[in-house]
């Protein structure tokens, strides 16, 4: 289902994107030969164009017939846009009459320019064509974050209001944190949001990170090597709330239903040992297996204790709440209007974009290459099952990604063209047709090598070496 989510999340985003271009290309009046969602080698699925006052289809066709061509048409026709549907799923394009890219080089464009070509129009129009793919995918983002907003809504659950605290991965541990601490300050400024920590943590190498534990505050020293262990041993995630053992629902016939327990009990303790947090309980269970063992709890308000049988997977054969909303009383749900929800999504796709380029320098540390991901990685983004909202929400996040990643200043991208636009409007001379399909070439390069960097990571993660 996650493989099924994310290519439809591309497809939207590439159609897009390539939307954008088309739709400053036909304002400049410059021919849009072809448009295509995903890549077409040897066949395509469907064509379509329109000459002759209808519409003409083609299934699973080869070769374009020679009567489709612009030249053999009336001049009517002539400017009219081929639409496909190519079967390699790996984005789409959309070719612009004089444009040199992915598509062609510059002996594949006419000897003579025309006045409907990309290369004859103005610099300020062919960067309004160049840029528009960008634009469309981040103004995408933003109204994505506001119908989320509105309809959905947005939870927030301050840092501190994790009354249990939070479980942390190894390296943090290493550095002296355990598990229930609640941070509270990272070199002297306060932190009150999740997201705010985890980018301090991994983005400012802090020297002193300030905790609350129990009833005392405690500054730990960190060793400057957390990035660098992070990158080497892949860890995904830094810390993770701590949430209570709420009995969602006893399994019919189980071990706990027979013992008594039942729904919306809260655990508490295992054999006299307090311990509230889930993972805490069920370690303990798991140290006790095929015995029984006296689960303590509250069931409303009154707290009370059952002997129950572990099996021998350590389980009691319960459903936990994960309701998160119902765990914690400082958790909080926020509704938006449409009007609210448009500039609360703009706010939080600057938010998430500011963020996302913060976290690219995390590349440039030792072993950070080991960190990009193909596309298994991205499909793993997504849930196994289906959810409007998870759906929603990283689509609007790769359309933020793939803005960016377009304005990056590589040939072959969006960002190169954009370069090479900008340097003939500051300096009023043109890069020729040969240079920008020299830079076309080790742009495609580059592009190639950093997919099998990111794919072999995922392939390396697959099976267990790296």
């Amino acid at each position: 289902m996650n493989w099924i989510a994310l290519l439809l999340s591309l497809t939207l985003l590439v159609a897009t994107h390539e939307l954008g271009h088309l739709f400053f290309a036909k304002l400049f009046h410059t021919r849009v030969r072809r448009y295509y969602i995903f890549f077409n080698p040897l066949f395509s699925i469907v064509k379509a164009k329109k000459f002759g006052g209808k519409w003409h289809f083609l299934f699973f066709n080869s070769k374009t017939p020679d009567s489709w061509d612009e030249k053999n048409l009336q001049p009517e026709d002539q400017d009219n846009t081929l639409w496909g549907l190519g079967w390699v799923p790996l984005g789409g394009y959309c070719d612009i009459a004089g444009m040199i890219d992915e598509t062609k080089k510059a002996e594949d464009l006419e000897e003579k320019p025309q006045p409907w070509e990309y290369r004859t129009k103005p610099a300020w129009q062919r960067l309004c064509i160049i840029s528009g793919g960008v634009l469309v995918n981040f103004i995408t983002a933003l109204l994505l974050y506001g119908v989320i907003f509105a309809h959905w809504g947005k939870d927030e659950l301050p840092l501190r209001s994790a009354t249990l605290g939070y479980d942390y991965a190894q390296v943090m541990l290493d550095e002296g944190f355990s598990n229930g601490d609640i941070i509270v300050a990272i070199d002297g400024k306060e932190m009150y949001e999740y997201t705010d920590v985890t980018k301090a943590l991994l983005l400012d190498n802090p020297r002193v990170v300030s905790v609350q534990r129990g009833d005392s505050l405690v500054d730990i020293y960190m060793s400057g090597h957390l990035m660098e262990r992070v990158n080497h041993e892949g860890v995904k995630q830094l810390m993770a709330y701590r949430i209570p053992f709420v009995v969602h629902s006893a399994v019919a016939g189980g071990n706990a239903e027979r013992a008594g327990i039942m729904a919306g009990d809260s655990i508490v303790s295992i054999d006299d040992s307090a311990m509230a947090a889930f993972s805490d309980v069920t370690a303990a269970l798991g140290r006790r297996k095929g015995m029984t063992a006296q689960i303590g709890f509250y069931r409303g308000g009154e707290l009370m204790s059952l002997p129950v049988e572990v099996s021998s997977d350590g389980k009691i054969g319960v459903q936990r709440e994960s309701d998160i909303p119902r765990l914690f009383a400082d958790y909080r749900h926020i509704d938006y209007t449409f009007l609210q929800a448009i500039p609360a999504g703009i706010s939080h796709g600057w938010q998430t974009l500011t963020n996302y380029v913060s976290s690219l320098k995390v590349l440039f540390s030792p072993g950070g290459t080991r960190q990009l991901g193909g596309f298994k990685a991205m499909a793993d983004l997504f849930p196994d099952h289906w959810s409007w909202q998870a759906f929603w929400n990283l689509t609007a996040l790769l359309a933020l990604v793939l803005a960016f990643m377009n304005v990056i200043p590589i040939p072959g991208l969006d960002g190169g063209h954009i370069v090479f636009t900008l340097w003939e409007i500051v300096t009023g001379r043109k890069p020729s047709e040969k240079f920008l399909t020299a830079a076309q070439n080790v742009g495609m390069f580059l592009l190639l090598a950093l997919m099998i960097i990111a794919n072999g990571n995922d392939i390396l993660r697959w099976i267990g070496l790296m």
